[in-house]
């Protein structure tokens, strides 16, 4: 009899060892899912200057460079909402402070960095910062700013009208969309620039066209087209717009950034077929 009393509480023992170790696993396992899930938080400050570390430094073209900045940890994320801006603070070459908005090329899923893709200006304030600049070198940096908000599925289709070193944000934007398995937005982009040399990103946005050929379509301007060219010659005109962009409509919106120039044509020629001011948007 005491032999059967001395099993059960042995079994009774082992029991209560496997459900608290099973209970102590479910619990490990809630948390390890739960931390994996959460958001990392941003790395920016909105009224102060942070620093961050320049580890790459690539010349693109001739007046274009990359510049690659890593965050505190490798699993940083920026913080920058999608299509907002930071601000970057340099000297000129007279020694004197400038402070100048960027947006970035990467995401906050690109943990652990962020990319600048900045056109070089010979007599740019900021240009000369940058050109200065070596790696180990510290960028002080502040943000977020900007006044767009995007939601997914907020729109049926985006139309961007970029010039220059405006398709930054627009980049920003749609490598949001495109690569949110949620979000089925569609984006038509006609990008302006003076020459071939002069067009920004265009590996990968042709990647990204190539990727997603229902969703994403690019209409590429030149004002002095090689000789060899079968996109648009010129400056971006009403008929491009209306070839190329959605049309008006409450599920729309038109998104523009370029020179003030090219922003000002581009706004008569929304007004002039249809667009409304609640159907643009100027970054």
């Amino acid at each position: 009899m005491e032999f059967l009393q001395g099993q059960s509480t042995e079994k009774a023992m082992a029991m209560a060892v496997a459900v608290v170790a099973l209970a102590a696993g479910a619990a490990f396992l809630f948390l390890r899912i739960s931390s994996s899930s959460k958001k990392p938080k941003g790395c920016l400050d909105p009224e102060n200057f942070k620093e961050f570390k320049l580890v790459e430094k690539r010349q693109i073209s001739h007046n274009v460079v990359k510049f690659r900045f890593v965050l505190p940890t490798l699993t940083s994320a920026l913080g920058l909402p999608i299509g907002q801006h930071i601000s970057c603070r340099g000297q000129d070459a007279a020694g004197e402070e400038v402070i100048k908005p960027y947006t970035p090329t990467t995401l906050d899923s690109d943990l652990g960095r962020f990319e600048l893709v900045i056109k070089m200006y010979p007599q740019g304030r900021m240009s000369h910062h940058f050109r200065e600049m070596k790696v180990g070198d510290y960028l002080s940096v502040r943000g977020p700013k900007g006044r767009f908000k995007y939601q997914p599925g907020q729109v049926r289709a985006f139309g961007m009208l970029a010039g220059g070193s405006g398709i930054t944000p627009m980049f920003q934007i749609t490598r949001a969309i495109l690569e949110n398995p949620n979000d089925n937005t569609k984006v038509h982009l006609i990008y302006a620039n003076v020459t071939y040399e002069d067009i920004l990103l265009k590996e990968e946005l042709d990647s990204i066209a190539e990727t997603y050929p229902d969703r994403f379509k690019i209409y590429y301007v030149l004002n002095q087209p090689p000789e060899v060219w079968n996109g648009g010659v010129g400056f971006v005109s009403r008929e491009m717009i209306l070839t190329h962009c959605p049309a008006p409509s409450a599920d729309i919106q038109i998104l523009r950034c370029g020179p003030p120039p090219m922003n000002k044509a581009m706004a008569e020629h929304l007004e002039n077929l249809g667009y409304t001011k609640e159907m643009q948007f100027q970054f």
